[in-house]
């Protein structure tokens, strides 16, 4: 089923910004979405409206794809409980001397 909001594109209610409707279709035309916190959900939107206006001004969507892409795996964070809980804990003990970073020319 693609997502539309009254016959009106995904895409097109992205770029126009609209967020209580993009609330509201986001389930539907991005399902992974579900699994992202209230606090970062607002940001992914805020985030997908203003690229997805870049983008379309520059008539160039790998910034989009990318955005989609990070975001996405955020929400495979969240969704998975262990996976969280990993990335999230803080570490135990020293970890070591960092190492000196190499000099570029």
């Amino acid at each position: 089923m693609p997502a539309t909001y009254d016959s009106v594109p995904f895409s097109e209610l992205v770029r126009g910004g609209n967020v209580a409707v993009l609330r509201d279709v986001l389930p539907d035309a991005l399902p992974w979405s579900t699994f992202l916190p209230e606090r970062d959900l607002d940001s992914f939107i805020g985030e997908l409206v203003s690229t997805a206006q870049g983008t379309a001004a520059l008539d160039h969507l790998n910034s989009l794809a990318l955005l989609l892409s990070q975001w996405r795996h955020s929400a495979e964070i969240y969704a998975d409980p262990a996976l969280h809980a990993a990335i999230t804990q803080e570490p135990e003990g020293d970890l070591g001397p960092a190492p000196a970073p190499e000099a570029t020319e």
